[in-house]
């Protein structure tokens, strides 16, 4: 049964976001534009990095190749996840105005219309400009590169993903609440991303326990990060837990599934 409520959701994100896809298309030039703007806005982050190497030479004792090296981890996962269910940040509006109703009466599960609407495949523009910074910092590390570190770094980036997907659903789910919460909702995505470009040991060790066992999202970079740059984690955590985020992201997910369900159940409509 579980299976086959998974085979129909995905179905219809698919047919959903196909739909998106298309008409997207049917406008190249426009859809060339804003691909290429959306890639030069997320630039911005890594030039703001490159300025401050500009005066500095390394940055909480990581050299710019390291910081690059973080910074397209994140970049990468989260623009993975923003591509796939970032119009969850809508779901605000559906539920003040109502037009979630129209998504209820439909034969597709919510979540994945939610996820699936207005797909923007612009979106391509920031895993693109990860992975151009990823190429580059690769190419100046000097790492000592194993099997386990070579499996790591996919493995990771999908990991990251999912860990941010969750975040999405939550945030979402936490709508149903507060009906127009999305920049409470951009504070965990967009600025959880912002905050993992950084080196860990910039940021106090209270925030870094805080992203650690709270809000779990330096399971999306710093710790396998660290492990493939052989540096130390400033919690002093088993090396074994750079290869945990598969794990965190499937109960991530579990959790921010279950969220979605309560809040889901408690949805009385508009001007309820």
């Amino acid at each position: 049964m579980a299976e086959h409520r998974l085979g129909e959701a995905l179905r219809a994100y698919r047919l959903i976001a196909g739909m998106w896809v298309r008409s997207t298309m049917a406008y190249r030039a426009s859809f060339l534009m804003t691909t290429f703007g959306n890639f030069a806005a997320t630039a911005l982050d890594f030039v703001a990095i490159l300025l401050m190497f500009s005066r500095v030479g390394a940055l909480g004792g990581y050299p710019l190749p390291e910081v690059a090296f973080l910074y397209a981890l994140t970049s990468i996962s989260f623009g993975l996840a923003d591509l796939a269910i970032g119009s969850m940040d809508r779901l605000g509006r559906r539920v003040r105005d109502g037009t979630l109703d129209t998504l209820l009466v439909r034969p597709a599960p919510v979540l994945a219309q939610v996820a699936a609407d207005r797909f923007a495949l612009r979106r391509l523009g920031r895993v693109t400009q990860g992975a151009l910074v990823l190429g580059w910092s690769l190419t100046r590390l000097d790492v000592d590169w194993t099997a386990s570190k070579l499996l790591l770094m996919p493995v990771a980036m999908v990991s990251g993903c999912g860990i941010f997907c969750a975040v999405f659903v939550a945030g979402a789910a936490f709508q149903f609440v507060a009906q127009d919460a999305s920049e409470v909702q951009n504070a965990f995505t967009y600025g959880g991303t912002t905050l993992l470009q950084y080196p860990p040991t910039v940021f106090s060790k209270e925030l870094v326990r805080g992203v650690t066992f709270v809000l779990p999202l330096a399971f999306v970079n710093w710790l396998p990060a660290l492990y493939v740059l052989g540096r130390p984690y400033p919690l002093d955590l088993p090396r074994w837990t750079a290869f945990a985020p598969p794990l965190v992201a499937l109960a991530c997910c579990a959790l921010a599934g279950a969220a979605w369900r309560v809040g889901l159940r408690s949805y009385r409509s508009t001007g309820s």
